[in-house]
């Protein structure tokens, strides 16, 4: 495993970092047991993984605690969020840290959940002064703020966070065909020294082959990216070949982990034998420049592309 550290925090953590939610959470979206999930966590353990992300909304908490029990609590770093809104109104302070004391409970807690760029004030002024109590309680270790991708494609939130520096760690989405956190939060964040965490390197626009198709004619037909793009069913098989990357999803990790900026690359399944794949795309070395230019030819202006809310696991 390779490590890095993640921004102003000091934590040394893994590159590949497991995230404990999406569309799969651990299994559970597939029918999968609690050891089953159990197990997907110590795997990824096993391999050096020491970033495991989750949150209350997840229901993943209690299976990380449980998979962390007899496996060191000092090996890992977890980071958990709370939601901003519940059932469409703001939370309270009081709330946030009855939150924290929750998530405590099953493992522990460090971060702020999906904020939308409308909500960014209220975090910041009302809900972040009590996780600012609970670290000074010694109950949290650092306190990071987290994008809504698919609501915020532009990184509108995540800009106003890194101006104010009041963050030491941000969550956002970027990937292949998601480019703009380049431009909008990478900089600011490597300026400010805020650890960076990537969701959204693969979800389904890079394991669901028909759906990346639609998606690729969709984006054609609006003079969005090359026609020839929609010509045929797999339109980044060029990526795969010798010297390239091994699979779509092969080379959509490697993308995202080799970004200038980039700390800690999220992968999710509900797999234990997919882990490994996963941990070995994202150790691998950086695209050929060709195809990395290619790539930024293409698809560099484009926004919110594959930011979709979970769908059924289709792949890994």
């Amino acid at each position: 495993m390779e490590y890095t550290t993640l921004g102003r925090t000091g934590l040394e953590v893994s590159a590949a970092g497991l995230g404990c939610g999406g569309s799969s959470r651990l299994g559970l979206a597939a029918g999968k047991t609690r050891a089953e999930s159990v197990a997907v966590v110590r795997r990824a353990l096993d391999l050096g993984v020491n970033f495991l992300d989750t949150a209350e909304a997840y229901g993943t908490e209690e299976i990380v605690g449980e998979a962390l029990r007899g496996a060191g609590r000092d090996s890992a770093v977890v980071a958990t969020k709370g939601r901003v809104r519940r059932g469409g109104a703001a939370r309270t302070p009081a709330e946030i840290a009855a939150g924290v004391d929750g998530s405590l409970k099953r493992l522990g807690v460090e971060r702020l959940h999906a904020v939308a760029p409308g909500d960014y004030e209220a975090a910041r002024d009302r809900l972040r002064p009590a996780l600012e109590r609970a670290r000074e309680a010694g109950k949290i270790a650092h306190i990071g703020i987290t994008e809504t991708g698919p609501r915020d494609p532009r990184h509108d939130m995540l800009a106003r966070a890194l101006a104010d520096d009041s963050w030491d760690a941000a969550m956002c989405a970027f990937h292949m065909m998601n480019q703009n956190a380049r431009r909008r939060v990478f900089p600011a964040a490597r300026t400010r020294r805020v650890g960076t965490v990537v969701m959204f390197a693969v979800r389904a626009i890079f394991s669901d082959a028909a759906y990346l198709a639609r998606t690729m004619r969709a984006l054609a037909a609006a003079g969005k990216v090359p026609r020839e793009l929609a010509a045929t069913d797999r339109p980044l098989d060029f990526l795969v070949r010798e010297g390239s990357a091994e699979s779509v999803i092969d080379a959509a990790y490697r993308y995202a982990r080799h970004e200038p900026g980039v700390d800690t690359v999220l992968f999710g399944t509900g797999e234990a034998a997919h882990v490994e794949a996963n941990v070995a795309s994202i150790l691998r070395p950086p695209l050929p420049a060709a195809d990395r230019a290619r790539l930024a030819e293409w698809f560099g202006a484009l926004e919110g592309v594959g930011l979709d809310l979970p769908r059924p696991p289709t792949g890994r």
